[in-house]
């Protein structure tokens, strides 16, 4: 018989994480724990770590609701129980635990070894770029982070705009572009629904002569015909991120890509209900020839972890990923997870730290 428990971490960030929203100090991961009572030695593990301000399952009932999930669980006396049971199962509006559901149930099934798929990266024969993420906070701490990742070797950076004067932020990539140009370095914003209707075609046309790979979410999520004409009109690439969060229905889904008709959709499995749910968006927009890549929402290695094996399932042919998230935390899980000449790295046979 298989039984469900759970355990929490309060992560701490190694500095305080600036977005548009506010800044973050700390993070509660909460973690799935599902065992077979006939080898309890043998555990799955899953994340669920929602966000405020961001995730549908966020808020103060969040201990309450996954405590009655696991004791629904108990109560079921499951024998057997897959990935593909967890959306069912968990219920509409809880993405974060269908995500730590189907999680424990793949780590089960491949014997709680963390090794949730087979693929070139969880076998530990291929790294998958990513992105050298930069926080917002004053001119100073970014040029620092800047400086950084350059000096570590990322080919693609990612500043998080819409917090510093629009000026200083126009001042930084040129700074990167003084040192590296459009040829030698990749760069994406991330506005976090900054800017207005009234504004972004102006600031989008600033950023553009910089080079920019592509602008994610410059308006705040449920402004659909307002993004809708600004992609049809931008001067740079715009990729959708909030806007696809409580977005479940498949019909939906697919009428919010065919309305707005974006550039690229960011996918985090976290906020949009898991593995399952991350790969039919790709469906959708591999279909309508939209571009797509993969990030981590501030989980810890295990969620991290199986973010980058679902994005290992992909060929992603070089095209930076947003994995770059494990080095936030001063508490972070241990895990084999590495981060060389901007690519993650992960070592199957690595020792892991049970939360």
């Amino acid at each position: 018989m298989l039984s469900l428990s759970f355990s929490r971490r309060v992560l701490r960030f190694n500095f305080p994480a600036r977005t548009s929203r506010g800044a973050l100090a700390e993070h509660v991961a909460w973690y799935v724990h599902l065992a077979d009572q006939a080898d309890p030695a043998v555990v799955g593990l899953g994340e669920a770590a929602p966000l405020a301000g961001l995730s549908p399952d966020y808020g103060p009932d969040f201990p309450e609701i996954i405590a009655l999930l696991c004791e629904r669980f108990n109560a079921g006396a499951f024998a057997a129980f897959s990935a593909a049971d967890a959306s069912a199962f968990v219920g509409p509006g809880l993405p974060s635990l269908v995500f730590a559901l189907e999680t424990a149930a793949l780590d089960l099934a491949g014997g709680g070894r963390r090794q949730l798929y087979t693929n070139a990266f969880s076998l530990g024969q291929a790294g998958l770029p990513i992105n050298g993420l930069v926080w917002m906070g004053d001119a100073p701490f970014m040029r620092e982070q800047i400086q950084q990742k350059l000096a570590a070797g990322y080919s693609c950076l990612k500043l998080k705009i819409g917090s510093l004067d629009f000026a200083a932020e126009l001042a930084l990539l040129a700074e990167i572009r003084a040192v590296a140009g459009p040829d030698q370095l990749t760069l994406r914003v991330d506005a976090n629904g900054a800017f207005t209707p009234a504004d972004a075609r102006a600031k989008l046309e600033q950023l553009a002569a910089f080079h920019v790979h592509s602008i994610e979410q410059p308006l705040a999520a449920g402004q659909g015909p307002a993004l809708a004409a600004l992609c049809r009109s931008a001067p740079l690439p715009i990729a959708l991120d909030e806007e696809l969060i409580g977005v479940a229905d498949p019909d939906e889904q697919a009428a919010l890509l065919d309305e707005i008709r974006p550039a690229y959709v960011v996918l985090k499995p976290t906020l949009l209900g898991g593995h399952a749910a991350t790969r039919r968006w790709i469906a959708l927009a591999q279909a309508r020839n939209i571009g797509w890549w993969i990030t981590s929402a501030l989980e810890s290695n295990i969620g991290l972890n199986a973010v980058a094996q679902l994005t290992g399932e992909y060929e992603v042919r070089g095209f930076a990923q947003g994995l770059g998230t494990g080095q936030l935390y001063h508490n972070n899980v241990a895990a084999p997870l590495r981060i060389a000449n901007g690519a993650l790295h992960y070592a199957p046979a690595g020792q892991w730290e049970n939360p």
